[in-house]
């Protein structure tokens, strides 16, 4: 492995654990987060999370668990091509989307509504809330007691309000400084993998077409590239060869881009990175034809009206559920409960929500509202 950039997040640059613990034998510190994180519940749980379609609609569409690892992968590609921690990078990745609600931005927007009085929900600040106090599995501490790093790459938005709750780790939102580099790639990462992993959902499903993409440039010019090179190739393998090449495009784009920022702001240590608007990003044309696809995808998916129907029904159960515990806290499992009588029971009702997979939502559902369910 090449020697880590003077700029790179190290063991020995690390601001360190909330509780000190002895150095690993066999691993990196950031290996042992990234540990940590897959042992986790919450990591578990993602397997039955919604990406884009609901868990039950199909055994082969994404779910947060396998969004996390592709996002994992690309962070951890780029970070090693640009001689950064990439176990950082991957813990980053894996650990973002912890506490997403279930059924995807539907859950998390209805759960934000239902918390309008009672601070708000983001599933940013939930993942924090999850590896700093949920986790119930070490004798030692609650949560997972992850370096200050992997903790702020999780914190990618926190208004001025809530950083003022956080500490050093709010700080950063305070005073307009940057996060690492390695948690700017996991940001990257993320669109990458979202964006052309939902395109894949969404043909598969039949929401939407070939035809339909051939109103993106970045897509038709690469499924161009695939029918001049294989003519005869079939469908399901026509598009996984255009996502692909659709992927290492952006991924390029993106190491040169990052490369010519890094030579003109001449960074040489992390606390430079911190000084420096954002060292990872795309080209300008890259940039917009990204988000001409972002923009195809929220108009012809996600605002599909078989998705808008789900996810109508996803946020009449979270506000449903979340009533329910409200009027009567005591239906609440105990631990929630106890939880209530310190952080309230809206937080409670938040967490214990926040937590459910989208069939276990349905069933609580189920049991608490219809007759003859126990």
């Amino acid at each position: 492995m090449s020697e880590l950039a003077p700029y790179a997040v190290t063991d020995a640059r690390s601001r360190g654990r909330r509780v000190a613990e002895p150095s690993p034998r066999t691993r990196s510190e950031f290996q042992r987060d990234r540990d940590r994180i897959v042992h986790s519940t919450a990591f578990r749980r993602l397997e039955y999370k919604t990406q884009v379609f609901v868990n039950h609609e199909g055994d082969l569409f994404r779910t947060r668990l396998t969004h996390s690892i592709e996002v994992a992968q690309i962070a951890r590609s780029i970070a090693r091509a640009l001689n950064l921690n990439d176990d950082l990078a991957e813990a980053i990745a894996l650990a973002h989307d912890l506490g997403h609600t279930p059924f995807g931005h539907a859950g998390q927007d209805a759960l934000n509504e239902c918390m309008g009085e009672h601070g708000g929900f983001e599933h940013n600040l939930q993942s924090l809330r999850i590896v700093e106090l949920l986790e119930q599995r070490y004798a030692a501490f609650d949560g997972l007691n992850l370096l200050f790093e992997t903790r702020e790459g999780i914190l990618k938005h926190c208004s001025p309000a809530r950083a003022r709750t956080l500490g050093d780790l709010g700080e950063r939102f305070l005073q307009g400084w940057q996060p690492s580099m390695e948690a700017q790639i996991c940001n990257l990462a993320d669109e990458i993998a979202y964006n052309n992993h939902d395109v894949d959902d969404g043909l598969r499903s039949g929401l939407i077409s070939l035809e339909q993409l051939q109103d993106v440039e970045l897509f038709r010019r690469h499924l161009g590239e695939v029918d001049r090179a294989f003519p005869q190739l079939a469908d399901r393998r026509r598009i996984h060869e255009t996502i692909r090449r659709v992927i290492d495009a952006q991924v390029t784009d993106l190491l040169n881009e990052t490369r010519k920022r890094i030579i003109e702001a001449a960074p040489r240590s992390l606390t430079d990175v911190h000084a420096t608007p954002p060292l990872v990003g795309f080209s300008d044309v890259m940039y917009r034809e990204n988000n001409a696809l972002k923009g195809f995808l929220r108009e012809q998916l996600y605002r599909h009206y078989q998705v808008v129907r789900m996810t109508s029904k996803a946020r009449r159960i979270i506000s449903d559920l979340f009533a329910a515990f409200m009027t009567e806290p005591r239906l609440l499992p105990p631990q929630y409960l106890a939880m209530a009588a310190s952080a309230g029971k809206a937080r409670a009702a938040a967490d214990y929500i926040a937590g459910m997979t989208d069939r276990y939502a349905i069933k609580e559902y189920r049991r608490l509202f219809a007759v003859g369910e126990v």
